[in-house]
């Protein structure tokens, strides 16, 4: 039997149906014939044809669908709505993409700084503009950072509106549910959602608990415990880290014994942060036997005798057994000691002295660097800021970092707990001294914005590397930081450096230029940042 072609007319009594079109369109109309009206059209458009009159007729036979249910009205927010200037800006910063990979120039990077106007609408208590909400979550689902200020800025529609796009699905996984935690005194609501609730409803309720009422946080977390699964009970037990308080040491006792070892080793943790426990009386007793003050020298130091073994009474205290790879297991041990150990047994063990006295000291056989480590992070534990100030040293001595913080991660530890103004002159006190090559790391611990005396040494120290012929590109995280946290204020002492600097004969090519740009788009980004603060202020009238 002869097979139509593409060049042979065929034509169907009755009109083809869908599935006949489609499935000649997937194999072709040179190996399935095509419908023709025999006019000698070509195959492929009296296909076409054929599926656009197809088309017509399914939609004129389709009966309409019942109506979806409207959605309910988005709730009320009763915060007082944004400033009409602050709502621009806000349209400005949502709306700029200027330093997605471009070259910004003098121009200042408005993504940078929608982080900052968010945190001090917040601050205001404003309510978001309802039309900008919608860029408002994209640009935080576009960001991790921005989420918890985006959400709480955006307030209860951004649930409602999460609701309606699974693209902003992020949302009701911060506001557990899809619907706001009950608040901490409705004791009722609380228990239920914590016995009923999902994992990350019951993380959410018990923090938020935790920082209303920590007793009734930790009376939930015990009503459950013996029923939880292991890496829940790891999560929950964190929660305690909020106002921890010696009523919570019977409880972290009994997690001392728990199967996990992880949960031991949170459980030690917390009970060493409170010096008063018997965990850290048990840690000072071994720590103590291991330090002790050889008088037999010219000079009085410290002689350190690591422990030789840990035993199952160490490890259930939260020591680890075994070291990390191409650590030894006697300083691992004796580090593990003297971190949870109170750094109140120290002077009376080291002949009264006081903490920099101790610091001060040397140590025997090459246990210093250990040594004074391992106290840097009982410091930090312990939140004593008078054995930090004694292990930072003063900012400008010869051996920068001072004589116990062997790292910048340690030295930027050790500010943070210190006052933020105590803290500002410490940093500032190291940049004058030993420049902005390591600094960048201890002024992430500084609170934003920069105090006057910090900000005068960053904005020295930039000149002073411009006018040496630093190598320009290496501050741009410098710049960066200075852009966010520098006090608006010190933008009249950027004025004299916006000019653009003879080219030095050692100097690198083009560093003037940059060095220029940089500090013009440092002056034009302060006065933006001043605008915005203006803009947030309650209008008149």
């Amino acid at each position: 039997m002869h097979e139509p072609t593409a060049t042979t007319p065929h034509s169907w009594d009755t009109p083809p149906s869908w599935d006949t079109l489609l499935t000649t369109a997937l194999l072709g109309t040179d190996r399935r014939p095509a419908p023709t009206a025999g006019d000698g059209r070509q195959a492929p458009l009296a296909l076409l044809d054929a599926a656009a009159v197809a088309t017509v007729r399914r939609r004129a036979g389709l009966r309409a669908g019942p109506a979806a249910p409207r959605p309910e009205p988005a709730p009320d927010d009763p915060r007082p709505p944004l400033p009409a200037r602050a709502a621009r800006r806000l349209d400005a910063l949502l709306a700029d993409r200027s330093g997605a990979g471009t070259r910004r120039g003098s121009a200042p990077d408005l993504t940078e700084l929608l982080p900052q106007w968010l945190a001090a609408a917040n601050a205001h208590g404003y309510a978001p503009p309802p039309h900008l909400l919608p860029a408002l979550l994209d640009a935080a689902r576009g960001r991790t950072d921005l989420r918890p200020a985006a959400l709480e800025f955006a307030g209860p529609r951004a649930l409602w509106l999460a609701r309606l796009n699974p693209d902003w699905r992020f949302a009701r996984r911060m506001a557990p549910g899809g619907s706001a935690l009950p608040g901490p005194e409705d004791d009722e609501a609380v228990r239920r959602l914590w016995q009923e609730g999902l994992f990350a409803e019951r993380v959410a309720v018990l923090t938020a608990v935790r920082s209303h009422s920590p007793a009734t946080a930790r009376q939930l977390l015990e009503s459950t415990w013996p029923a939880e699964r292991a890496e829940d009970r790891l999560m929950f037990l964190d929660s305690l880290r909020t106002e921890l308080s010696a009523a919570d040491e019977p409880f972290l006792e009994r997690a001392l014994t728990d199967r996990s070892r992880n949960i031991r080793a949170t459980a030690a943790e917390l009970l060493s942060a409170l010096p008063g426990s018997a965990l850290a009386a048990r840690m000072a007793e071994r720590a103590l036997t291991c330090v002790a003050l050889d008088h037999t020298g010219t000079e009085p130091t410290i002689a350190v005798e690591a422990p030789h073994s840990c035993d199952a009474d160490m490890e259930r205290d939260g020591v680890t057994a075994r070291p990390p790879k191409g650590r030894g297991e006697r300083s691992w041990w004796l580090g593990q000691l003297v971190e949870a150990a109170p750094l109140g047994v120290w002077p009376a063990r080291l002949g009264g002295r006081t903490p920099e006295e101790i610091v001060a000291l040397p140590v025997a056989d090459g246990w210093q660097e250990e040594l004074h480590a391992a106290w840097c992070r009982a410091a930090v534990r312990q939140r004593d800021a008078t054995w930090a100030r004694a292990l930072l040293g003063a900012p400008g001595a010869p051996e920068a970092g001072g004589p116990g913080a062997v790292s910048l991660a340690d030295r930027t530890r050790l500010l943070a707990t210190l006052r933020a103004g105590e803290r500002a002159e410490w940093v500032a006190g190291f940049i004058a001294r030993h420049g902005l090559s390591e600094a960048f790391q201890l002024l992430g611990a500084c609170a934003v914005p920069w105090a006057p005396p910090l900000g005068r040494a960053v904005v020295d120290a930039l000149d002073i590397a411009r006018e040496t012929g630093g190598y320009p590109w290496s501050f741009s995280g410098v710049m960066g930081l200075a852009e966010r946290c520098l006090d608006p204020a010190e933008t009249a002492r950027l004025d004299a450096l916006l000019a653009r600097p003879e080219e030095r004969e050692d100097g690198r090519p083009g560093a003037g230029g940059y060095w220029s740009e940089a500090f013009q788009r440092l002056a034009v980004t302060l006065r933006l940042r001043a605008a915005m603060a203006e803009e947030l202020m309650p209008e008149a009238g």
